[in-house]
C-alpha cells in the first residue's frame, strides 16, 4: 500500500517557498516539529519546469477526487485523539479521545470516550474548543471550493516513497464568517490525491475567528483501503501571550484512525456528560 511512513509523518519539513512569506501576517512559529533550519531561497518562476501533465488537469483531476474523498470521510466512521501541550515550564497537556460518526439525520456527530484530561498549567481548553480544533485542519479542495481560490504549480518534491506535485493555494478573497486556507498542498503524482498541506486559515478577524493560538497547520493523509486518501495527522506549533507571564510554547497534534465504512452507533448514542459538562445529548461535530 502506497501510504507515507509514520516516522516520516513525524519528522518531514515543511516546505518553505515564497509563498510563505505571502501566507504569514503576523510572526509566529511553524508548523509543528521544525527540522533543521534550511536556507529559504526564492525560486524564480522561469527554474521550474512544466509538469508533463497540464497543471489545470492536474488540478481537474485532484479536485474531482477531492469530492470522493469528502464523501468518505462523512460516511465513515472514525477514532480522533487530540493532545495540546505547553512546552514551556511547569508544563502540562491536554488530552481527549473520540469516535466520530453520522447518524440518520445527516449530521456528524461525536462521542467522548472518556472526560478529557488536562494538566495545563497556564492555558485551559473547553469542549467547545476542541471542536473547533478537530475541525479545522481538515482542509478540502472539492470542485465546488475551487472557484474560491488560486491556485499556482511550484514543481514537484518526493514525499518519502510518493512524487508529489506542489501547488500555492490562496483565496481569492475573505469573508468574516468563514475562514479560508492559504498555504500549500501536495498532491500525489499517482493517485491524483492531496498526500500533505501546509498553511494556515484566514478571514477578515485578525485571529482567524476561532480566538485560538494555533495559526499554521501541517495535514498529512493516509490511504485507506487503497482508495482515499484521508487526513490521519495534523500538528501545529505556536505560542500564547498571557499578561505578567512569559509567553507558553504550546504544541497541537491531532490522530485519526480506526476509519471504517459507515456504520452509525444506535441513535441514543451521546458523549459523556463528565466530559461535555452538559446534559449528555449528542451534538455535531465540524467536517472537513
Amino acid at each position: 500500500m502506497r501510504t507515507l511512513s509514520a516516522s516520516f509523518l513525524l519528522a518531514t519539513a515543511a516546505l518553505l517557498l515564497s509563498a510563505a512569506t505571502a501566507m504569514a501576517q503576523d510572526p509566529g512559529p511553524g508548523p509543528i516539529a521544525p527540522p533543521p533550519k534550511f536556507e529559504i531561497k526564492r525560486i524564480p518562476e522561469e527554474s521550474i519546469a512544466a509538469p508533463a501533465i497540464p497543471a489545470d488537469e492536474i488540478i481537474r483531476r485532484f479536485t474531482a477526487n477531492e469530492d470522493k474523498m469528502k464523501a468518505a470521510y462523512d460516511h465513515s466512521t472514525f477514532t480522533q485523539s487530540l493532545r495540546v501541550q505547553e512546552l514551556s515550564t511547569p508544563g502540562g497537556e491536554y488530552n481527549v479521545t473520540g469516535e466520530f460518526y453520522t447518524k440518520p439525520d445527516g449530521q456528524r456527530y461525536e462521542k467522548f470516550n472518556a472526560p478529557p484530561e488536562s494538566t495545563l498549567k497556564v492555558t485551559s481548553l473547553t469542549v467547545q474548543d476542541v471542536k473547533i480544533l478537530s475541525g479545522v485542519p481538515n482542509f478540502v479542495l472539492t470542485t465546488d471550493q475551487l472557484p474560491n481560490y488560486n491556485l499556482q504549480y511550484l514543481g514537484t518534491e518526493k514525499l518519502d516513497e510518493l512524487n508529489t506535485y506542489i501547488f500555492r493555494v490562496k483565496p481569492k478573497h475573505v469573508e468574516r464568517n468563514r475562514r479560508f486556507f492559504d498555504g500549500v498542498v501536495w498532491v500525489d503524482d499517482h493517485d491524483f490525491a492531496i498526500v500533505k498541506s501546509s498553511g494556515r486559515y484566514v478571514s477578515e478577524i485578525a485571529d482567524d475567528g476561532t480566538g485560538l493560538p494555533f495559526r499554521m497547520f501541517d495535514s498529512y493523509r493516509e490511504n485507506v483501503d487503497g482508495q482515499y486518501w484521508l487526513p490521519s495527522y495534523v500538528g501545529s506549533d505556536d505560542y500564547v501571550k498571557i499578561p505578567n507571564h512569559p509567553d507558553v510554547h504550546v504544541r497541537l497534534v491531532i490522530r485519526t484512525s480506526n476509519f471504517k465504512p459507515e456504520s452509525a452507533p444506535a441513535t441514543n448514542a451521546s458523549p459523556s456528560s463528565a466530559a461535555t459538562g452538559a446534559s449528555a445529548t449528542s451534538t455535531p461535530a465540524p467536517k472537513p
